[in-house]
This record gives C-alpha cells, structure tokens and sequence, in this order.
C-alpha cells in the first residue's frame, strides 16, 4: 500500500500525522510505503491500494496531479478514485452541491477574461477555484476596490478562475468546523479560527487552521455535512472525505469546502482515530 504526499512535505515533516498513520497501518498488517506523487521512479500498479495523504503542492501544478491520478487510478486503486480527484479540484464544484439542494455559501465565478465584478459593499473574500492553504486568498471591502481588481488580474494572468463569496462574518466568533468522515462514516471535527485577517495580501503566508481544537458537531452540522456527501456525482464509494462548515446569516450552517482530495485529517488533536483510520485503510486495500 502507499501513502502518497509531496516531496516538499516528505522533506519538511510538515504532516504530521503522515508517520504516525503510516506507523499505525503497518501494525494492522499492511505492507505501507511513504510515496511521492510525482516521483517517476514508483510503479504504482506494485501497489494494492494508493490513498492520497498529504499531496499538498497538487493546487500549483493541477493539470499534472490530475493526469497523474488517472494513471495511478488505471494501474491501482486510488482512494479518493481519479473522478472524484478532478471533480473536487475544482471549486466550482460548490455550484453543483448547491443545484442538488445543500447550504452552501453564496459564490460567484471569475474567469479569465471575465470583467471584474466586484461587489460595490459590504466585505468579501477573493480566492482561486484551484487552491489549498489559503493561496491568493484575501478579503476587501469596497474601499479596497483597487487591490481586489489587482488581485484578479494576478490569478487571470495565471489562467486562474476566481470565485467571489460574501465574508462570513460568524468566522470571526465561530470559527470554522471541519468534519471527518471515514469508510463512509463520521470519525471526528475540529474548530479552527479565521484564516484571512483584514489587510493580509493575497500573496502573503497565511497560516491555514489557526487555533485549532476538537468539535462535537451539533446535529445540524452532521446533517448538512451528510447531505454533502450524498450530492458528490455518481454517488461514488470515498474513503476518507472532510467537510467545512460555517454559520450563515441566519445561524444555519453552510459548506464552505467539501475537501476529498487530500484533507488534513487532523489526528494528532483525535489519537483514537488513529487505529480506526488505519484498520479501515487495511480492509480496503484488502478488497
């Protein structure tokens, strides 16, 4: 079996749950390699499953990733499979949970070539529809008209599409809620507080889950995460899935990330999960 990450992170340790899952995974019984994604040297049909952990550096070099998860997906089983990969790469993807019924927060698309259509008040957020991280993400108000538009012309000239959201203000209170599920079950959440502070430029670090700590989900929250999953085309079968959520207007909750490609999974704040997590990698890897 193969946990797949990037060299960057292999090299920087920066997954921190990488060594422990891989540790965990071996002790229930499964041959385990630590891979990286691009390396030219790995037969991935050597492998009985190949799960996508910690490919962090996937947003920058999209086209690659996706065409490497087709040939992994053709010689292996590749968790999440190579559809849902590029379905879910692709931000725009909330238009589609959106037509299917779930809350999501309000989004507008920019593509390049689009003419900047910002809105004239109140705060919003700018972000790429390829992103991880926080990358050319920011948020403005109408005063900042000049760098939002600045902003764009950055990502358009990089042959990015934007998307344009309202700023949820309850981030500021309530943070956002991250939602594991795993072997097609709910396994834990965390609470994480606001990412992009007033005034950070968008190509500035930003760091990606601020004040983390463990959540118990309310039963709206599980249920507005369920309907998430069950919208994901072609209801395939996923491993592992994440889901953000945070507090609209109206205190309801709303999915601002529906992450299947390679969420943090956020163990070392849920060691119990641990062994959960890796007997489910086992048993399908067994299959």
């Amino acid at each position: 079996m193969a946990l797949v990450t990037c060299r960057e992170v292999r090299e920087s340790g920066y997954d921190r749950d990488l060594p422990v899952l891989a540790d965990a995974v071996r002790r229930a019984g499964a041959d385990t390699s630590v891979v990286c994604w691009d390396d030219p040297g790995v037969e991935w049909g050597g492998f009985d499953l190949a799960v996508i952990r910690s490919t962090w550096d996937y947003s920058w070099r999209a086209a690659e990733f996706l065409a490497w998860a087709d040939r992994c997906g053709a010689a292996t089983t590749l968790a999440n499979p190579p559809q849902v990969v590029r379905w879910n790469a692709d931000k725009r993807y909330l238009g589609d949970l959106a037509a299917a019924g779930v809350p999501v927060v309000e989004t507008r698309y920019l593509a390049p070539g689009d003419p900047a259509d910002l809105p004239a008040d109140g705060e919003y957020v700018v972000k790429p529809t390829s992103g991880a991280g926080a990358r050319y993400a920011a948020r403005y108000t109408s005063e900042d008209h000049e760098g939002a538009v600045r902003h764009l012309e950055r990502m358009h000239a990089e042959g990015l599409t934007a998307m344009v959201q309202p700023y949820v203000r309850s981030i500021d209170t309530a943070g956002e809620r991250a939602l594991q599920f795993f072997g097609g079950r709910f396994l834990h959440a965390i609470r994480k507080g606001a990412v992009l502070e007033p005034g950070t430029a968008y190509d500035d670090d930003k760091v990606p889950h601020p004040n983390l700590r463990t959540w118990e989900p309310s039963a709206a929250e599980l249920a507005v995460a369920e309907r998430a999953l069950a919208a994901v085309p072609g209801a395939p079968e996923l491993l592992y899935a994440r889901v953000d959520l945070v507090d609209g207007d109206d205190g309801a909750p709303r999915v601002m990330e529906l992450e299947l490609v390679e969420p943090n999974l956020f163990l070392f704040l849920h060691e119990a999960s641990v062994p959960v997590v890796a007997e489910t990698v086992v048993k399908a890897a067994a299959r």
